[in-house]
């Protein structure tokens, strides 16, 4: 099959651990070599945001990535980039007109908006058009319900991201959690399948190299700076945890900027760094920002625990890369957590934005090895089992198989799209949300 990707703000080349480069980069990236592993003819279609990125790159994996000039070729929050999803859309028409894939695959909700409009460009040229899949990898409706007035997003996801969960041939969700959301949204259930995340079991594995420990306890978490991924949680936790009798702990926090200039301008390292103090944990805090992917491993297995406390969590990568070297995780019990880590079995599960709880996890697992040791193995074992990247792809490929047996039911969510939408150079896809 010749498969197309859209990842409009998540490109498989960015730095893992900026503001908006995450689980969906590598989820991307992966995916991507897998599905190539298994023979099929793969291009990632991202926006391009630096200018010295050239138009079409082959990776050593096996796939291409497509850089589409789309607004400014610089770095843009994700959640300003809709301006410049028509032109995204263009560009990708462009390219699929010289050579037109056989499955789209949008990723994030305003890919799928990109995807929707270039599949109904081709779809004037061709008699067979793409059949689409859709995987949001975050909802909207789940965001505004947990931040609120702080929610970034534009005011247009609002009804947008519904409508491409309608018009997609199929729906890829990531956990059940994430199903029974789009159920709420009006995304017919039979086109609806879970198929999680997955993790690189050569690369994390229970066997290397490991970071030096500085202290008796290791705790990790990894994840980008932001407020919702609950790190104010663990260091408020460490304090208590010291109150507890378990003092010789260090947390390293991975994720933020590259480098300390970059960290010391970074705003929730600020406010972390000032909880910490005001805590009395400042000294068992350490923040060591980005970090190479290929040095992850040897973070991760130099813990005795991998904590993820998110306000609400999609999926979460993270967990099932510690998983796979071995460690426990403890995790807030929402969304995607609640499939990966097994409370009782891989880990522990914990209510978000309860320090107290997570503290008292903490000390009843740390003074533990024989717990840990169990936890780390049967992490690993569920890891191998059902989370290869390998089952990822072989899953991902029959949806995408499903859906090219299938007549598109496509139409009637397209031309509702149409009517909502008017586009910028007047022909029909953009105005009204573009400007």
């Amino acid at each position: 099959m010749k498969i197309s990707m859209v990842s409009e703000h998540a490109s498989p080349l960015a730095a893992i651990g900026g503001v908006d480069a995450g689980g969906q980069n590598v989820h991307v990236a992966e995916l991507a070599k897998a599905l190539a592993a298994r023979g099929h003819e793969v291009a990632v279609y991202t926006r391009k945001d630096d200018r010295e990125l050239p138009e079409r790159v082959t990776v050593a994996e096996g796939y291409d990535i497509v850089n589409i000039s789309a607004g400014p070729p610089e770095l843009i929050p994700k959640d300003e980039l809709l301006p410049f999803i028509p032109a995204l859309a263009d560009g990708i028409t462009a390219s699929w007109r010289h050579d037109a894939p056989d499955v789209v695959h949008g990723h994030f909700w305003m890919s799928g908006v990109a995807s929707i409009d270039a599949v109904q460009q081709l779809s004037l040229d061709l008699a067979e058009p793409p059949r689409m899949a859709q995987t949001f990898h975050a909802l909207g409706s789940v965001k505004r319900r947990h931040q609120g007035i702080k929610d970034t997003s534009p005011e247009e996801r609002e009804w947008m991201e519904p409508w491409v969960g309608r018009a997609a041939d199929r729906v890829i969700a990531t956990c059940t959690d994430e199903a029974f959301e789009l159920k709420s949204l009006g995304v017919d259930r039979s086109r609806i399948s879970i198929v999680p995340c997955g993790v690189d079991t050569g690369m994390f594995t229970p066997r290397g190299r490991a970071e030096t420990r500085t202290s008796r306890y290791r705790i990790v978490t990894v994840g980008r700076l932001v407020p919702r991924k609950g790190m104010d949680t663990i260091i408020q936790a460490l304090a208590t945890l010291k109150e507890l009798g378990v003092a010789d702990t260090e947390l390293w926090v991975v994720g933020g900027g590259s480098g300390a200039e970059a960290l010391g301008d970074d705003a929730e390292v600020r406010r972390l760094s000032s909880l910490a103090s005001d805590v009395g944990v400042s000294s068992h805090v350490k923040f060591i920002g980005q970090v190479p992917r290929e040095r992850m491993p040897a973070v991760l297995r130099s813990a005795d625990v991998v904590v993820c406390t998110p306000w609400y969590e999609p999926f979460g990568i993270v967990p099932l890369e510690a998983m796979g070297c071995g460690i426990p995780v403890i995790a807030s019990a929402v969304g995607g957590l609640v499939d990966t880590v097994t409370d009782g079995v891989t880990g522990l599960h914990v209510p978000p934005k309860d320090p107290d709880a997570l503290a008292q996890a903490l000390a009843e697992l740390l003074p533990q090895p024989n717990i840990l040791r169990s936890f780390g193995r049967a992490g690993v074992s569920r890891v191998r089992s059902r989370y290869t990247w390998e089952r990822i792809a072989a899953d991902t490929e029959r949806i995408y198989e499903l859906m090219m047996g299938r007549e598109s039911k496509r139409t009637e969510a397209l031309e509702a799209v149409r009517r909502r939408v008017v586009r910028s150079d007047g022909s029909g896809f953009g105005r009204s949300w573009a400007q």
